[in-house]
């Protein structure tokens, strides 16, 4: 849990090549959580990885993605919820780097990584010492510890929540809110048995996120 917690916080912005190597570094972060967990014993279907709930998963995945594609649809149609889409920091990309963001980076890099960490190894771990409820909420909490430097950033890049005491209280509501959205993956995880649930809404709400921005940015 604490490497975790100091991970995306603190690690990955200094190892070397860095932001160039973020795909390549969390991949590797990711395979060796597997092997990690393998060796401690966990099965393919503890982690979520079990191939008899793949359907399962791709069902309610599936589901649940469609449900986020037609909230970013509505956001769209309606223009005045089209500036909450809006990212500065991803204002300046081209469309190949945006299909790079939406197609390789947030899936390989973020999404991956984060769903066999939190949902699958971390999950799995704590459930083997306290109840699978427990479990959820402890790695959710560690889930949203785990953006405290990215929502700082964010607010930063978009001059939002000036003053540290605002800016602080704002990286703790982010905090609690993606804590909450851990949860509501997590519960994805658990109702569908598989992995590939959480992983399917995961991408649909990052990669479609910054895919709405530039729409709603062009619109504007």
């Amino acid at each position: 849990m604490l490497v975790l917690s100091a991970w995306n916080n603190v690690v990955v912005t200094r190892l070397p090549g860095h932001p160039g190597s973020y795909v390549v570094v969390n991949v590797a972060a990711t395979g060796s959580f597997v092997a990690a967990a393998r060796v401690s014993g966990l099965t393919w279907g503890d982690i979520g990885l079990g191939r008899p709930r793949l359907p399962d998963g791709l069902r309610w995945g599936a589901a649940a993605s469609a449900a986020v594609a037609c909230g970013y649809g509505v956001a769209l149609a309606v223009p005045g919820l089209r500036p909450l889409l809006d990212d500065a920091r991803t204002a300046d990309l081209d469309g190949r780097q945006l299909v790079h963001q939406a197609l390789v980076r947030i899936p390989l890099g973020t999404v991956l990584w984060e769903e066999v960490a939190f949902r699958g190894v971390l999950l799995a771990a704590l459930a083997r010492l306290s109840s699978v409820r427990a479990a959820t909420v402890a790695s959710s909490t560690v889930f949203g510890i785990w953006h405290v430097r990215p929502t700082a950033e964010a607010l930063s890049a978009n001059g939002l929540a000036d003053g540290p005491v605002v800016r602080a209280g704002a990286v703790v509501a982010a905090g609690v809110a993606t804590g909450a959205a851990g949860l509501a993956f997590g519960w994805l995880r658990l109702r569908s048995g598989s992995l590939l649930a959480p992983v399917l809404v995961h991408v649909a709400t990052n990669s479609l996120g910054i895919l709405a921005g530039a729409v709603a940015r062009r619109r504007s």
